[in-house]
């Protein structure tokens, strides 16, 4: 994984093509980039991200930052009122109990 002004890149090696290829995760723009050695990846990455930055200042655009940390979770009501239950029974805030169940989740 690289990071490089808040964006994180992930890197794949295609052997049939020889090549390492990336792509930005944590935006839903597209950005991609490639190169044969570790090196060339590494500079690919932070180039695509800086002319990614360089098309959207040239379009008077603003770049889609990385994650923000806030997203819209729906629920079905029953489930809400379970979850709302369940956070007030350990005596943390709905957001503080879905953050722990999800970490949960990924720790797994």
């Amino acid at each position: 994984m690289l990071i490089y002004k808040g964006y994180i890149g992930h890197v794949e090696f295609d052997d049939e093509a020889d090549i390492f290829h990336g792509e930005v995760i944590n935006t839903r723009d597209v950005i991609t980039f490639q190169g044969k050695t570790v090196a060339k990846i590494k500079k690919a990455f932070r180039e695509s991200v800086n002319d990614y930055l360089a098309f959207c200042k040239e379009r008077n655009e603003e770049p889609e930052k990385p994650f923000s940390g806030k997203f819209n979770l729906r629920l079905d009501p029953e489930l809400h009122r379970q979850v709302y239950i369940a956070a007030r029974a350990h005596k943390i805030s709905l957001n503080q109990w879905i953050a722990e169940a999800i970490n949960h989740h990924i720790q797994e």
